[in-house]
């Protein structure tokens, strides 16, 4: 049974957004739970690098039948996106939402910033959306800004290096490999320095944060404490998908889910519709399209058109909405 959507949305506290940034989260699929039904997006898997080793991230390049981050049918090239999301948005029209994430770490990539710029210029209406572990936001904060993106997701799994030195085996920063606890330093740091930064330049952003049973089930509701004190917009926990060397570790039931998710309501709003999408997820978040047949697709296509030419038509006349 589907979970009930009960999130509310938070008025009283964090950065006053402009009306452009209303409208983009209005339209994101993500942050407004109300336009998962109305607006899509596509992901473009142009990232395949990344800088650190989680013990439940597992990136295969080519499991056609898998839904989950890190998959990926492709690789693309920053003009093949460009190409992709021309076809996608011609045949689509209710794709609003460009966003990269992986099947690496997007600040890991240079392509990311290469497709951003190429895809500002030709849809500039698009809203522009990255998801990353953080590793490199400060120094990358700027770069995000000149391309365009205006909605960010960070991962941030622990705020506490002990916890966080469990969840991930090592990363790479600045061409050294670090482990343990000396990593998981060095992580949280960044990305919660990153994450005001990116706050404070007018960036809309939102956590995902695995939750991970016997290792920081316990530990979310800080975390949530912590995305209060700086300002995020809405957090996203997401249950472990077990495998890699979390692979023996038994998945958060529904119900722990809920219960955790509850437990962070009261520090900042909680997305309860994720769907843990690919890294070349497009459509609506509940009808992925790059797992459907041609066939499928040409349906969906023929009745967005002729919803669109309807759409048209009402608005046409006396330039006002009909019932």
């Amino acid at each position: 049974m589907p979970e009930e959507d009960n999130s509310t949305n938070k008025t009283d506290s964090g950065p006053a957004f402009d009306e452009e940034l209303l409208r983009k989260i209005a339209e994101h699929p993500c942050y407004d739970k109300k336009a998962q039904h109305k607006f899509g997006r596509i992901h473009l898997a142009v990232a395949p690098k990344c800088n650190i080793q989680c013990n439940f991230c597992v990136r295969e390049f080519d499991c056609v039948n898998e839904s989950r981050p890190g998959v990926t049918s492709k690789v693309l090239t920053p003009q093949e996106a460009l190409e992709k999301t021309e076809q996608i948005r011609a045949d689509y029209p209710f794709i609003k939402v460009v966003g990269i994430a992986g099947p690496g770490d997007p600040l890991a990539n240079d392509a990311t910033f290469e497709t951003f710029e190429l895809i500002k210029n030709e849809f500039p209406e698009l809203t522009l959306c990255m998801s990353t572990n953080g590793l490199l936001l400060p120094e990358k904060l700027q770069d995000l800004l000149r391309v365009g993106v205006s909605t960010l997701t960070v991962t941030v799994n622990a705020i506490d290096p002990e916890i966080q030195a469990k969840i991930v085996n090592h990363i790479v920063y600045h061409g050294k490999v670090y482990r343990g606890v000396e990593a998981a330093e060095i992580q949280i740091k960044n990305q919660l320095e990153g994450i005001k930064a990116a706050i404070d330049a007018g960036l809309v952003v939102k956590v995902n944060t695995v939750l991970i049973p016997g290792i920081n089930d316990k530990h979310v509701v800080e975390i949530a404490r912590k995305l209060n004190e700086l300002g995020v917009y809405i957090m996203n926990v997401m249950p472990l998908i077990n495998q890699g060397a979390f692979a023996d570790i038994e998945p958060p039931t529904a119900e722990e889910r809920k219960t955790v998710q509850e437990a962070c309501e009261p520090y900042v709003m909680q997305m309860r519709h994720c769907r843990q999408c690919r890294a070349d997820a497009y459509g609506l978040l509940s009808q992925d399209m790059s797992q459907m047949s041609e066939e499928r697709r040409k349906l969906i296509k023929i009745q967005t058109k002729e919803d669109l030419e309807k759409a048209r038509e009402i608005l046409g006349k006396d330039g006002k909405e009909e019932a």
